[in-house]
């Protein structure tokens, strides 16, 4: 594998081949480099985890834009409709065997 690093020396970049920004090799098996690829896959999976709740968070703003009058559902995108209703029509069906609770967050 071949790195960059930023200007404390730490690996900020990792690439497979030599690059313009990644010509130092550093062994694949190197601590230094699975340290770098585990905080990365720690906040991708950070992040697919808040992207996930507020999925849940924009679902009930929609909601409530609709109970309140605000927007009608026929006035969403029609992609919108079919995620919208695929996303209740799930809830409703993992909640029928109980494994989410509707007002908690849909994330097992």
């Amino acid at each position: 594998m071949y790195v960059n690093r930023d200007s404390q020396g730490e690996i900020s970049e990792v690439s497979r081949s030599v690059s313009e920004k990644c010509k130092e090799y550093v062994s694949p098996e190197s601590a230094e480099l699975q340290r770098f690829i585990n905080a990365e896959t720690h906040e991708a999976a950070l992040l697919r985890q808040s992207d996930m709740e507020f999925v849940r968070v924009l679902e009930d703003v929609i909601t409530l834009l609709m109970d309140k009058g605000v927007i009608r559902f026929t006035d969403l995108p029609e992609k919108a409709q079919d995620k919208l209703l695929d996303r209740q029509s799930l809830r409703k069906r993992v909640n029928d065997v109980g494994l989410i609770s509707d007002d908690d967050s849909d994330v097992i």
